[in-house]
Order: C-alpha cells, then sequence, then structure tokens
C-alpha cells in the first residue's frame, strides 16, 4: 500500500509526456534558415520528407545556376509518370493532332518546315479538322514571302502546349513531387509527334498543383519554378539552342540560360531514355529575376497579328502577359505602338526618337537585331510574328526585346529532307536590311532613320570583334558537340531527333563555315558602307 502514490504518481508522469509528445512539433518543421513553419509547407510530401531542403526545394532560395544549368557537364534527370498520367497526354496529343506517327506534321524529324510535304493537305501548325479563327489567317512556318514579308505567317499558332499531369522529379539524389509536366511547341511540337519519336519538347513546372497538394506551395528547384526542356528538333547539331543563348548573353542581349541534360522517363514501364535535351530558363521565372533591376513588371509572349507590330493591329489576344495577368492593363505595349507609328517619324525624327526611347530599350533592340542578322535566324521577327518575349522593368518603365528559341538560328535557309541545311525554307535577312518591308516596322522604322541605321552598323562591327569571332566559335561548337555526343549516341530510334548520326558528326564542320562566311560578310558589307 506504502508503493500506491509514488505508482500514482509515475503514471501521471507518462501520461504528461505523452501529451507533450503529441503537441510537439515536429523537426521537420524547422526551415534551413531555422524559421518554424507548418509541417505541411516544410516537406513536399511523406515520400520527399527525407530530402528536402531549403536550397534545393524551398522558394526562398536564390537560383542555384552551377547545380541547374552547368556549361561544362551533362545532367541527368528522371521523370516518372503514372500510366494514367501517361495516357492522358497521349490522349490529349492524338485529339491535337491526329494518330502518332501518322505523317501528319511537317516531315521526318530533322526536316526543317519550308513548305508542305505531300502528306500535307492542311497549314502545318493547324491539327486535322481544326479551322483558323474567322478572320485569323493559318500560321505555318513556311506561310511566308521571301524579303521579309509576313504573307500568312500572321495569325496566332496555339495549338502546341498541352494540359499539365502530375510527375515525380528525380534529380541529385533528390525528389520533388507533384510536378507538373507537359508537352510544348507549336510545329515542333506537331512534327515531333507526327513523326512518331517520343523526344518531344516539354516544360515542368514544380509548383503547377499546389493548389491540390499544399504541401508544394511554392516548391522549386534549386531556386527555379519552371524549367524548358527542348527537344533539339530540327537541328541536327544539338547545340544551336545552346550557343545562340551564349552569343546573345556575351553580346550584351538579355537572353536565358542553357545546359544539356540526359532525360529519363517511366510512365510504368520502366526508365526509358528519351535522348539528350537542352534546358532552357523561362523568361517570366528567373530571367527578369537576376538579369533586371525590379521583376515586378510586365512580361509578354507576343504572337500573332498585333506581334508584327503593324499599324492598327494591337490586340490584347496577341500579346499573353506571363506576369501579372490579373491586371488587364496593356498599356505599356499600346504605348510602344503609338511612340512607334507617331507622325513625328516623318515629320520630326529627332523627336520621334525621344517619343519611342521613352517608353521602349531601342538599344536593346537594335543590338538583338545585330546579333539576330549576323547569325541569321528565319523562325523569328523579321520572318514570323513569335519566339520572343517583351519585359516592362518597372524601374525604368522600357520596354525591352527578349529572344527565344533558337533552334533555327545559326542557318542561311531552310533544310530539306534528312535533315540537310540550304533546303527549300524561310528566308533570313540580308545585313542592310533593305528587303524588310513596313510590315515589320520595328525594323524597317528604325532602319529607315540614320541615328538608328548608325547604331546598327555598330553593333555589328562590336558583335564580331567579341561574340562572333569564327575561331572561338569554331571552338566553343566542337567544345559542346564532344560533350554530348556519348549521350547522342546512345539515341535510340523512337527516341530521336536525329535523321541520322553522320547529320549529327558533320555538323560542327557545317556551323563553323557558316561563322567564317558570316564573319567575312559582315566584314565586307561594313567596308563598303561609307
Amino acid at each position: 500500500m506504502n508503493n500506491l502514490p509514488r505508482l500514482c504518481k509515475l503514471l501521471s508522469f507518462v501520461m504528461i509526456a505523452v501529451f507533450l509528445a503529441g503537441c510537439a512539433t515536429p523537426a521537420a518543421t524547422q526551415t534551413a534558415a531555422g524559421q518554424e513553419t507548418e509541417p505541411q509547407s516544410a516537406v513536399p510530401t511523406a515520400a520527399g520528407a527525407a530530402n528536402w531542403e531549403e536550397a534545393s526545394h524551398g522558394s526562398e532560395a536564390e537560383p542555384n545556376y552551377a547545380i541547374v544549368f552547368p556549361q561544362d557537364a551533362v545532367n541527368r534527370i528522371d521523370i516518372t509518370l503514372s500510366a494514367e498520367a501517361w495516357t492522358a497526354l497521349q490522349t490529349e496529343m492524338a485529339g491535337l493532332f491526329g494518330a502518332q506517327g501518322q505523317a501528319q506534321g511537317l516531315g521526318n524529324p530533322g526536316q526543317m518546315p519550308g513548305g508542305r510535304n505531300d502528306n500535307q493537305a492542311r497549314p502545318p501548325d493547324l491539327p486535322q479538322n481544326q479551322q483558323p479563327p474567322a478572320g485569323v489567317p493559318p500560321q505555318g512556318p513556311g506561310n511566308f514571302q521571301p524579303g521579309g514579308q509576313p504573307g500568312n505567317g500572321m495569325g496566332k499558332l496555339g495549338f502546341g502546349d498541352t494540359s499539365y499531369v502530375e510527375a515525380t522529379i528525380t534529380f541529385n539524389g533528390k525528389t520533388w513531387e507533384s510536378v507538373g509536366f507537359r508537352y510544348s511547341g507549336n510545329s515542333t511540337l506537331q512534327n515531333s509527334w507526327s513523326s512518331g519519336t517520343q523526344k518531344i519538347s516539354f516544360r515542368l513546372d514544380f509548383d503547377e498543383f499546389e493548389d491540390e497538394h499544399p504541401a508544394t506551395q511554392n516548391q522549386r528547384f534549386y531556386g527555379f519554378k519552371q524549367i524548358s526542356f527542348k527537344s533539339n528538333a530540327m537541328d541536327s547539331s544539338y547545340i544551336r539552342e545552346k550557343v545562340v543563348a551564349d552569343i546573345f548573353r556575351e553580346a550584351g542581349v538579355v537572353s536565358s540560360q542553357t545546359a544539356f541534360y540526359e532525360v529519363y522517363v517511366d510512365y510504368g514501364e520502366g526508365a526509358q531514355y528519351f535522348g539528350l535535351y537542352t534546358a532552357v530558363e523561362i523568361v517570366d521565372d528567373t530571367v527578369i529575376e537576376t538579369q533586371f533591376s525590379d521583376d515586378g513588371g510586365n512580361v509578354y509572349k507576343p504572337e500573332g497579328t498585333g506581334a508584327a507590330f503593324t499599324a492598327g493591329t494591337f490586340n490584347q489576344e496577341s500579346f499573353e502577359k506571363q506576369t501579372n495577368a490579373d491586371e488587364a492593363d496593356w498599356s505599356d505595349i499600346q504605348a510602344l505602338f503609338s511612340a512607334l507609328h507617331s507622325e513625328l517619324r516623318t515629320s520630326d525624327p529627332a523627336a520621334w526618337r525621344a517619343g519611342l526611347e521613352a517608353v521602349f530599350d531601342v538599344n536593346a533592340f537594335i543590338r538583338w537585331l545585330a546579333v539576330d542578322t549576323i547569325i541569321q535566324n528565319w523562325d523569328t521577327y523579321g520572318a514570323m510574328a513569335h519566339n520572343y518575349y517583351l519585359y516592362t522593368d518597372p524601374e525604368d518603365g522600357l520596354v525591352t526585346w527578349i529572344p527565344w528559341d533558337n533552334n533555327m538560328a545559326l542557318s542561311q535557309g531552310g533544310m530539306g529532307p534528312g535533315g540537310r541545311r540550304g533546303g527549300p525554307g524561310g528566308s533570313v535577312r540580308e545585313l542592310d536590311l533593305s528587303s524588310v518591308s513596313d510590315q515589320w516596322p520595328l525594323i524597317r522604322f528604325l532602319m529607315d532613320d540614320p541615328v538608328y541605321q548608325a547604331k546598327y552598323k555598330q553593333y555589328l562591327q562590336e558583335t564580331i570583334q567579341g561574340a562572333f569571332q569564327p575561331e572561338k566559335l569554331a571552338a566553343a561548337y566542337q567544345k559542346y558537340h564532344d560533350l554530348i555526343a556519348p549521350y547522342v549516341e546512345r539515341e535510340m530510334e523512337g527516341y530521336t531527333q536525329l535523321e541520322s548520326l553522320d547529320a549529327f558528326k558533320q555538323s560542327v564542320a557545317e556551323l563553323s563555315q557558316h561563322a567564317l562566311d558570316r564573319y567575312n560578310a559582315v566584314v565586307e558589307y561594313l567596308a563598303a558602307q561609307p
């Protein structure tokens, strides 16, 4: 009986300890910075709890370019999709473009679009049984006229990109759950699907499903919310997307970082090598964060009738907002239209320039124009009304031009069957830009102005003295070719964008010759100027 009080006291301590343990905050609620958070927000999922870190998954981490965009290594990324998610993707693609491998696209992988093949009865970017909107001509990559005329190529594409499905990402020994995965692209998307290859461009969004899975709210991938993975379609070298972005940045043009990845996908049948991809930094994610003083401004992805900037064509649909989408305000773009088409252009050029420079980073555009004209790029402004972004920096209020989608660059024209460059296809701008019509007023109006034309020639000179030196480029081409060759050679039929491995092996010599030819052409052109 004398031990009963001691026993009751001991039981009381045990009950209190159990209660306190149940109320204690789990260790997972401590962030890398030592801040307490709810368990759900700190750990993406139970499966990912063991390797969740603020630096790799957290929203406060700075973008880690050394890990995500290495310049001297090929990263590996593994993507796991449920059988249901994979089926949903394939079903959606079949609804857009017909049965896979039925040659309803633009031809074989590696073939640059430059018109229709024998199997096409419709414009290249219209799915079967899909009619363009009333009054909007179909936009096919081959639907433009020589000399920089937009021809039919003014309609909005918009038939690419699938819905997001959930995926699990494994990289660098870590796991990310409930990540958004979707196919992306326009003509390259349709062409890849129709050719039968599984190597298709895609995009990852690491917090796409945060509403359904609050644990992934603001989930990041070493500081990046989204990353685009390009399949290197229509590029037998597999390095154009990479080296063109590098050339732009070295020349002083805002451009995305890029890196090479070997991609493995498991959709219920085991991990399958999908080939060598180029990862591209998303403009409205980290490009504006790291290359501008203020990342709170409007980002636009122009495409369609208004994207050529011809008079009277502004419409909101042509300037899809990637940021601040809830704010129905396009006043920055409308101000650019007004300044560009002001009557002062002919009556008072100095006043016109001042008005334009008050709303548009003219120097940035002319610098882009000089570099882009040297490298030759037929799938961009001046031939096609797409493949660029616009960003309005709140710091100075100026709209800045940002290039995008570079796999068609470094070529003097289209590509014939088998991935051969120089075949039928798009036209490229001549160095004097004389053939560019006023249907592309951002080029024509600026180059008709002596002050801006002199600036253009200055940037041509600076580019060949810096970013576009043939010897330096030849070394870079060889470096990246050697880096990716083992991964390209492992690509298998049905998981490649190459028509032949020989085309890949010959690509460095072709690119190096192109660089030398373009360098000499610029030297000759500038020498002939007054």
